[in-house]
């Protein structure tokens, strides 16, 4: 019997979310804040190909190899000569949308301006965080203290997922199938032999790679317990097929723990700052705007806020902790 773990609610949609991915731009804001140009090494203005009279330079390579997570040093040559080669090809469409006139399209034009906004403010939140103070030593124990089961109780665990479309009514009956089924296979041919629509997928995840608000009910489970999760479209079901216990100690977290602590101290500062200059402006809503927000809910993926982290999402293969997994996991794919 496939024990049956019960749980709240969860509206967060038909799989357990990941995490939106900004563009490369946006990634190297961080960087680009207090960079000083003349620190650049003296080769990086130096050409690595010309494309019809234009350069492309050594200084465009590093910094599109900046944004690349997990790179080794002894992948750099050949990363750097893939990335002419995107160069080159970006440079020859970038020709061919000016020879045509693409660069003064409208909607062009819209989305530059756009990026140009986005960039510059949140080069200023970057600069507005900059006055976060690095962590205690006391904070980062207490925070390894309180997280268990992302340090001294870690576990890798391997996880079946089913989502499944149907009615709320329904729930009950699934949530007892559930429970009496021998085998997730069993289960599965139930779901089969009535007709419900559903997916599944199983998927080997480290304790940082779960989304944090359901770490803490994963690891209190068994291997072979399931839970039965609502979602806005049904019902997910995630069965521990097993697990096994790889911890973390202090003094091998404590960078990390610093580092993540670090980023929320930046991320609430940066909040506290532009509170602030909205309590200092005058914004007046006029139009449509002006009435009050429909209470219809929104659908889809909720846009990011500006003092969310600019940073790719985690790619699921890395170890050990990184500070941008702690709190933030991918979830099933």
């Amino acid at each position: 019997m496939i024990s049956n773990l019960d749980t709240p609610d969860s509206s967060r949609g038909d799989r357990l979310p990941g995490r939106l991915v900004l563009g490369a731009l946006l990634v190297s804001i961080a960087a680009l804040v207090g960079c000083n140009p003349k620190q650049e090494d003296a080769t990086a203005s130096q050409p690595a190909a010309k494309v019809n009279k234009e350069e492309i330079t050594v200084a465009q390579i590093n910094f599109v190899l900046q944004q690349q997570r997990g790179l080794k040093p002894e992948q750099t040559e050949a990363a750097s000569r893939q990335i002419l080669q995107r160069l080159i090809d970006q440079e020859l469409a970038f020709q061919k949308a000016q020879e045509i006139g693409l660069d003064r399209d409208p909607r062009v034009l819209q989305l530059l301006e756009a990026a140009r906004r986005e960039i510059v403010a949140r080069a200023y939140v970057e600069k507005a965080g900059q006055a976060a103070a690095k962590p205690s030593a006391d904070e980062v124990k207490k925070y390894y203290d309180e997280h268990p089961a992302l340090f001294s109780a870690r576990r890798i665990y391997t996880l079946q997922e089913v989502v499944i479309e149907t009615k709320p009514e329904q729930l009950p009956a699934l949530r007892e199938q559930l429970g009496a089924a021998q085998t997730i296979s069993e289960f599965i041919e139930y779901l089969k032999a009535n007709s419900f629509r559903f997916a599944g997928n199983q998927a080997v995840r480290t304790a940082e790679q779960l989304p944090l608000n359901m770490l803490d009910a994963i690891a209190k489970m068994n291997d072979g317990q399931a839970m039965l999760l609502q979602t806005a479209v049904g019902a997910q079901v995630i069965v521990l097929a097993g697990s096994r216990s790889e911890p973390v100690d202090q003094a091998r977290a404590t960078p990390v723990i610093e580092q993540f602590l670090l980023n929320d101290a930046k991320r609430k500062a940066a909040e506290a700052d532009i509170k602030s200059l909205r309590a200092a402006a005058q914004i007046e809503y006029v139009g449509t705007f002006a009435s009050p927000a429909a209470s219809a809910p929104v659908t889809g993926e909720p846009l990011p806020s500006l003092t969310a982290p600019a940073s790719a999402a985690q790619d699921g293969t890395s170890l050990p902790l990184e500070a941008e997994s702690i709190g933030k996991g991918m979830g099933l794919k």
